[in-house]
């Protein structure tokens, strides 16, 4: 059975970015990186709202055979993975009005779905395979996904910063179940792993 899991990185004080809606402010190091490369090489389905569709699909898909860059941290081996798997594998987008240009380089391994579909989707998924449905940024999304109990595991890299005022990472209640922690050589982020039990009312 899959599980669906929500990757992100935070703030100390939980932001998920700053009060321009950029979350360039946190800590998106090789650590970070990697650990990425690592959740989506676990993965078959990576789940995503719209505008991190429209970004992700206008950013990653070129990395991959990008021309040689040693100085260029956005063309290491990790992204390069990151680019490729995602160019392979199945992506869901939850949208009620996306329409995906024929000329997106994603289009023809991508489905949009309603958000009145996403539970009954997510059910039919999650008994199909043994590989991790991913969910990358997609606040709002995976939010509404917490809020009705959809959601397995939270992986929060919690980044060395302090924003004070930004964008909030939770916008609902929850009750967490600390799985594990893990510190990165050469890196101040933080991984915190959670299950989920469940959102408070």
């Amino acid at each position: 059975m899959r599980t669906v899991i929500v990757s992100n990185i935070v703030s100390l004080d939980g932001f998920y970015a700053a009060p321009n809606g950029s979350p360039l402010v946190l800590n998106m190091d090789e650590a970070f990186d990697e650990y990425n490369r690592e959740r989506i090489e676990a993965a078959d389905i990576v789940l995503l709202g719209r505008n991190s569709f429209e970004g992700f699909s206008a950013y990653w898909p070129n990395v991959a055979n990008a021309p040689a860059d040693p100085g260029n941290r956005a063309l290491s081996e990790n992204n390069r993975r990151i680019s490729s798997a995602y160019n392979s594998l199945c992506k869901v987008v939850v949208s009620d009005n996306l329409k995906i240009s024929p000329d997106n380089p994603w289009a023809k391994s991508t489905t949009v779905i309603p958000r009145t579909a996403t539970a009954a989707w997510l059910e039919a998924a999650q008994n199909e395979g043994d590989r991790d449905i991913l969910i990358f940024a997609s606040r709002i999304m995976w939010n509404g996904l917490l809020s009705r109990d959809l959601i397995d595991e939270l992986h929060l890299m919690v980044s060395p910063a302090a924003l004070v005022e930004g964008v909030p990472i939770f916008d609902v209640p929850a009750s967490l179940n600390l799985m594990d922690s893990r510190r990165f050589p050469n890196s101040n982020n933080v991984l915190l792993r959670y299950s989920t039990r469940g959102h408070l009312t």
